[in-house]
């Protein structure tokens, strides 16, 4: 069940690109759009195959896309950039609670 965050930010991540590069003609944000979705499917197929490093990818893209999302939505106050940013940290900590969750066993 893990996985599926990871794939839904995925699908977020892409349209997301797609949609600023087809109004904006933004060939960065369709690179950084399907660059991180790409890293958040490949977590979720890493997750759901129980392989190794598929939560550190999680996270790793969470940190990725809140380290470019929220100083942009603190600067514009735009929503978009702002529901990016909040979703990120979400997924960000879950993933995180994961980690530690099997580290420690708990």
């Amino acid at each position: 069940m893990s996985h599926h965050p990871s794939y839904t930010m995925a699908v977020i991540c892409a349209i997301g690109g797609i949609a600023a590069f087809s109004k904006a003609r933004s060939k960065p944000s369709l690179i950084a759009g399907i660059g991180v979705g790409t890293l958040y499917g490949i977590a979720g197929y890493v997750i759901k195959n129980n392989k190794d490093y598929g939560n550190e990818t999680a996270l790793a893209a969470s940190i990725l896309l809140a380290g470019s999302m929220v100083p942009r939505a603190i600067k514009t106050k735009k929503p978009i950039p702002l529901s990016l940013g909040v979703l990120s940290i979400g997924v960000g900590a879950y993933y995180a609670k994961k980690i530690y969750e099997y580290r420690v066993g708990v």
